[in-house]
């Protein structure tokens, strides 16, 4: 069983890369803001050190435990691909949505988080899988 650390280091940076852009306003910022109630001021104030350190630490734990499952003969950007999808939209959206539902949190609230995870994985495994 091999694991490709460029791939996982590659994926794991993904993360701020498709947050980034997802969370922007030419996607759904507002009403990523408008459903988490979170204002531009609150924004302003958070602490990126801290948020991106933390960010990039869980991205690795997230990728380097998907190249385990991807770490077999035969694994290619497809399968890679769909691994991620299941894993994303399977596993962590619909967990993620289950949590949302008892916090009572808007339908709009689960579709831009689930969305993000769904992506993410999807594209974390695709690299994962493309590069073994």
């Amino acid at each position: 069983m091999a694991i490709n650390y460029w791939a996982v280091a590659v994926a794991t940076l993904m993360n701020l890369v498709i947050g980034g852009l997802w969370y922007s306003p030419m996607l759904f910022a507002k009403v990523w803001q408008r459903s988490a109630g979170i204002t531009d001021e609150q924004l302003k104030a958070f602490n990126p050190a801290k948020v991106f350190t933390i960010t990039l630490i869980v991205s690795w734990v997230i990728c380097i435990n998907l190249a385990f499952f991807l770490a077999s003969p035969g694994t290619d950007w497809q399968w890679g691909m769909t691994a991620g999808f299941l894993a994303g939209f399977g596993w962590a959206a619909m967990i993620f949505v289950v949590i949302s539902l008892f916090e009572q949190r808007s339908l709009a609230y689960m579709l831009v988080h689930g969305g993000y995870i769904t992506a993410y994985f999807t594209l974390a495994g695709l690299v994962i899988g493309a590069w073994q």
